[in-house]
């Protein structure tokens, strides 16, 4: 198995109708790029009982092209995206290198 060398923090917030609808996506998105991504190392789904509307994803892949050019372009990540665009108040990106 390679070694991750980039790590992705995405911070969600989402509008609270949908705040359960999208626990079930992200939670679907993650297993998917888990199962399906063998560039994918780890795919985390943080929540915090202050925030419930604020959803934090830590995703670990072998290195940033893993991330912007194969893990952005499947089918699930466009189905995911596609499903919860208009759900999302805010979304912050972040893309770190593993050191």
């Amino acid at each position: 198995m390679s070694k991750a060398t980039c790590a992705v923090c995405v911070t969600f917030h989402i509008k609270e109708e949908f705040i359960d609808p999208f626990r079930e996506a992200v939670t679907a998105q993650a297993k998917n790029s888990l199962e399906k991504e063998p560039w994918c190392h780890q795919f985390d789904v943080c929540t915090t009982a202050d925030s419930p509307n604020t959803f934090m994803l830590y995703e670990t892949y072998d290195d940033r092209s893993a991330f912007e050019e194969k893990h952005r372009k499947t089918d699930h990540f466009a189905v995911f995206i596609r499903t919860v665009e208009n759900w999302i108040e805010s979304k912050q990106l972040g893309v770190w290198e593993i050191t």
